[in-house]
């Protein structure tokens, strides 16, 4: 949500993204043990995290090398926020490095890349600062780097070693200063959620209040009081998990105030929808475009123009838009090296125009996935749509690869039902996390 969010004060660990693939996955498992955490660039400003009431920071791994110039390093001022705040520390992989590195260890490429299982031996007589509590001596871990650290900084001991690492875990008890060269947010971590759970649960004290109907709850107060009693909000139902959750979450908290447009859910979802047909003046916007980010841009901004004559056709003065943004479309459009490093628009994050005279409402902002599904059964919402696959907000539109025309908009949605029925009726489709089709430029 852009001007108001129920999650705003909530407390939270902040973990600090250096470029992994895997640092969206250690979200959802801090997530998972219902401690609310949000993805930061790593080169995060402390201003900006004094905005929050921090309960530890997560350092994720990267693929870069901490000692090679221009590698991306957490900004002095942040050590200085968390020696003054005397946040808890736990660096995974790079995450380990940085730390190390920070504090003057010496960090070098290893000799024996480690990329796979590995087997973690404690360190017996070694106080772990309750990271490893419950794990016994061995247990196995997913390894993934080329650089180690070599020696240790001032003030921190090693608690377990590998085959090849014999830092692979490494503590500060006095500062709660903790790294680990091992992933632990990985499937192939077994163990992983359970040294997550020691650090952000016993050593960083984070409450475990992260559920989906106080987040309901919650955001339903929060919208009351930004639209204002007599405010008007429209949003655009797609029948798919997440225009339904948040269009139910708007209905609830705004009644006939807020307007639904397009698709056939009334009956569903009990919300009143209007449809509007404006098919012929999206073809026509993109005759001749074939290049992607282009479709993104020229369908972002048509969608807002719709929206802002609708708007002016209901009767009453409409300042917000609704969105069904999610948590990995705001990650997606993020880089640490800034807007050149980002790949594409996002569909709801990007193309739209910067003079847009709807302010935007985004309740499922710092929300995952399967997180908005848990939040749609809570609400009642039908199951096929809670287990609809995503569909992009431009439409069929980037699934047709060159110009757009009717004639391969008609081709497309045939394959696709086919497709889809198939996958239905095979029992895949509820297990299948995306499927669709995809139109060639081929004869």
């Amino acid at each position: 949500m852009a001007d108001a969010s129920p999650v705003t004060n909530r407390k939270q660990v902040a973990i600090l993204d250096f470029g992994s693939q895997y640092s969206h996955l250690i979200a959802r498992r801090v997530r998972e043990l219902h401690v609310f955490c949000e993805l930061y660039s790593c080169l995060v400003s402390a201003d900006e995290l004094r905005q929050h009431q921090l309960t530890g920071i997560i350092l994720s791994g990267g693929p870069q090398s901490v000692f090679d110039e221009g590698a991306p390093h957490v900004q002095p001022e942040v050590w200085q926020l968390i020696e003054e705040q005397k946040l808890p520390v736990l660096g995974i992989c790079y995450g380990l490095q940085e730390l190390a590195f920070t504090n003057n260890g010496k960090v070098a490429p290893s000799q024996n890349r480690e990329y796979g299982k590995a087997f973690v031996t404690r360190k017996n007589g070694v106080d772990c600062g309750g990271l490893f509590e419950g794990l016994p001596d061995e247990f196995q871990m997913w390894m993934s780097h080329g650089d180690k650290l070599h020696q240790n900084p001032e003030g921190f001991v090693d608690i377990a070693t590998t085959e090849n690492s014999e830092h692979a875990a490494i503590v500060n008890v006095a500062r709660k200063f903790y790294g680990i060269q091992f992933h632990p947010e990985v499937t192939h971590s077994p163990r992983g959620k359970d040294i997550l759970r020691n650090f952000v649960v016993n050593i960083c004290n984070s409450p475990t209040d992260w559920d989906m109907r106080s987040i309901a709850d919650a955001f339903i107060e929060e919208v009351r009081e930004t639209v204002g009693p007599e405010g008007h909000v429209i949003g655009a139902v797609s029948g798919g998990v997440d225009s339904s959750v948040a269009a139910v979450l708007l209905q609830r908290a705004l009644g006939d105030r807020f307007h639904a447009v397009v698709d056939r859910l009334q009956s569903k979802l009990g919300i009143n929808l209007k449809c509007i047909d404006a098919s012929d003046r999206f073809l026509a916007a993109l005759k001749g475009v074939k290049e992607p980010e282009s479709k993104r841009k020229t369908i972002g901004n048509l969608f807002i123009e719709l929206f802002q004559e609708e708007a002016e056709r209901i009767g009453h003065p409409v300042d917000f838009l609704l969105q069904g943004t999610l948590y990995p479309d705001v990650i997606e459009s993020i880089s640490y090296k800034g807007p050149s490093a980002t790949i594409k628009t996002h569909h709801n994050v990007g193309g739209l125009p910067e003079k847009m005279h709807l302010k935007l409402i985004e309740p499922l902002r710092e929300l995952f996935k399967d997180e908005v599904r848990e939040l749609g059964m809570a609400l009642g919402i039908d199951e096929p749509s809670v287990w609809r696959h995503p569909f992009p907000g431009p439409g069929l539109a980037i699934r047709v690869l060159g110009e757009i025309t009717p004639e391969a908009l008609k081709t497309l949605r045939h394959a696709d039902s086919i497709f889809i029925e198939e996958l239905r009726n095979s029992g895949h489709y509820k297990t299948t996390g995306q499927a669709f089709c995809v139109l060639l430029p081929v004869k």
